[in-house]
């Protein structure tokens, strides 16, 4: 029985890490930095200067606009969507997807430094 427990939870484990959404390996420290360099005139502070509030990077605002995922913000940074400008030519996925963690984070902490 041991034998068993133990196959199933190493198989499990190893489905977990084959199949995890790339946010969640993300680096949000590194997010920060790309963050800073190329999102920082628009949405300094987890603000949106061009779209108003509704269209922010604060929890509230990102869940009622159904962008509360990782892939929901990977997608938007990575193609652009109304003012946004597409980043895909600009930054290489790994610096999106640590950009999208480094939002996540920050709106769960109410963008406070």
């Amino acid at each position: 029985m041991k034998k068993i427990i133990s196959v199933l939870l190493l198989g499990i484990t190893i489905f977990t890490f084959a199949f995890s959404s790339p946010a969640l390996a993300a680096d949000a420290a590194a997010g920060k930095a790309v963050f800073a360099a190329n999102c920082n005139a628009c949405h300094l502070g987890g603000k949106n200067v061009v779209a108003g509030p509704s269209k922010s990077l604060f929890k509230e605002a990102l869940e009622a606009n159904g962008m509360y995922s990782a892939e929901k913000i990977i997608a938007q940074v990575t193609n652009g969507k109304g003012a946004m400008p597409a980043f895909k030519g600009r930054l290489k996925p790994e610096q999106i997807n640590n950009v999208a963690a480094y939002v996540l984070e920050q709106a769960e902490k109410g963008w406070q430094r």
